[in-house]
């Protein structure tokens, strides 16, 4: 692909909101995570739960999409001065010429939950639940479009974990065709009583801290994030650039990853050609690394596979929490905020490191100047993603 320009990035997440308050968290090795309840919801676990959402308003000409998915996007979109960036693109190319493509796993749904709390004597949900603009996935899509005053392509990818990060290819793929010159792209997601329950069902939340990479990891931590980033044809002074996209689909098992990572080492791959880099030219690699048994141990062996073990990698849901449908969205803009910092971030909570995983993985945070990077996102029923990135030049 020819590289896109990242004129703009901000995110939201249990760490604070925008790029500065990420790059000290990262730099001074904090987390968002917290041993706390969400909602109605009282488990043991440690959640990253965003502050100020439910402060946030939206405009009343958008009144009909509030739910705690679009505030946390409107907030996000607020951030770092996002939305002028993109007011600036249109002037530029248009309304028509700038597409919305974002991830999010249950969009709105905490607020159907609550509906349901609250339905009539005959079962009837409230009159106040606007189903199309909180509940449906494409609520996300439709409120960033409205809320940026766009009219380009827009839709919302929902590939569990691989969604945020997908997003960045989709607009790739309509850039290189002509289709559009500008993209917001990124992703948002919430918690809820159904992504909580869910995962405590599948036996896959932990009831300790997550533990990337460590011997005792027994499960994640889930979180909450928005990111969004602006991708243009081209820019005099960007903030980065996506090198290439690579994507992969092996469908080893519902929730599983295939236990060789083959589909992820697949998109890895994938990714290195559409960017024509050698593996030995990534300076870091941002992992998916979600803190379950299986996931580290298979994403360990496909970059052992591609990248060797000398590639420095680390995973920074021990910061943030898995995000699940912003995660790749979310780790993307760490990955840009990693080369424009020249900081390479390190694995929260790995104090035992588990002998068995070989790739370089990273206990302290490191400075060094940084021309390239790559970050992976891999989701439920194999849908592997990997981005590779280069700083501004």
């Amino acid at each position: 692909m020819k590289p896109a320009a990242v004129s703009a990035y901000t995110l939201v997440t249990a760490l604070g909101h925008g790029q500065a308050a990420h790059a000290a968290a990262l730099r001074e090795g904090r987390t968002g995570l917290r041993p706390q309840g969400f909602e109605t919801a009282a488990l043991d676990a440690w959640l990253g739960v965003v502050d100020r959402v439910d402060e946030t308003r939206l405009p009343s000409a958008l009144a009909r999409y509030d739910c705690r998915n679009n505030r946390l996007a409107a907030l996000a979109l607020r951030t770092d001065g996002f939305d002028e960036q993109v007011r600036r693109a249109v002037a530029r190319h248009g309304p028509q010429r700038v597409a919305v493509l974002l991830g999010t796993s249950t969009s709105g749904i905490l607020q159907t939950e609550i509906a349901y709390r609250e339905r009539g004597s005959e079962g009837a949900l409230p009159a106040w639940l606007h189903y199309p603009e909180t509940h449906d996935t494409a609520s996300l899509a439709r409120f960033v479009q409205a809320a940026l005053a766009l009219e380009g392509p827009a839709w919302v990818l929902s590939t569990a974990c691989s969604s945020g990060a997908k997003a960045y290819a989709a607009a790739a793929r309509l850039m290189a065709a002509g289709i559009i010159d500008a993209a917001v792209v990124g992703g948002c997601d919430t918690l809820c009583m159904t992504t909580l329950y869910g995962f405590r069902a599948l036996e896959l939340l932990s009831s300790d801290v997550c533990r990337p990479w460590d011997a005792r990891r027994n499960g994640l931590s889930l979180g909450e994030g928005a990111s969004f980033a602006l991708l243009q044809r081209d820019d005099d002074a960007p903030a980065g650039w996506l090198l290439g996209c690579g994507e992969s689909s092996d469908g080893h098992h519902m929730s599983s990853p295939h236990p060789e990572g083959t589909g992820a080492a697949e998109a890895m791959q994938a990714a290195l050609a559409d960017a024509h880099l050698q593996s030995g030219q990534v300076d870091y690699l941002n992992l998916h690394g979600t803190g379950t048994r299986n996931n580290d141990v298979s994403e360990d062996l496909a970059v052992c596979r591609v990248f060797g073990r000398g590639v420095p990698v680390s995973s920074t849901k021990g910061h943030t929490g898995h995000a699940l449908g912003a995660a790749g969205a979310v780790e993307a803009a760490i990955t840009l905020l990693a080369l424009q910092e020249g900081l390479l971030p390190h694995g929260l909570h790995c104090e035992q490191p588990d002998a068995a995983l070989q790739a370089n993985y990273l206990l302290q945070p490191m400075r060094r100047a940084l021309s390239v990077a790559a970050s992976n996102s891999f989701g439920f029923g194999g849908s592997n993603a990997c981005l590779i990135f280069g700083a501004a030049r």
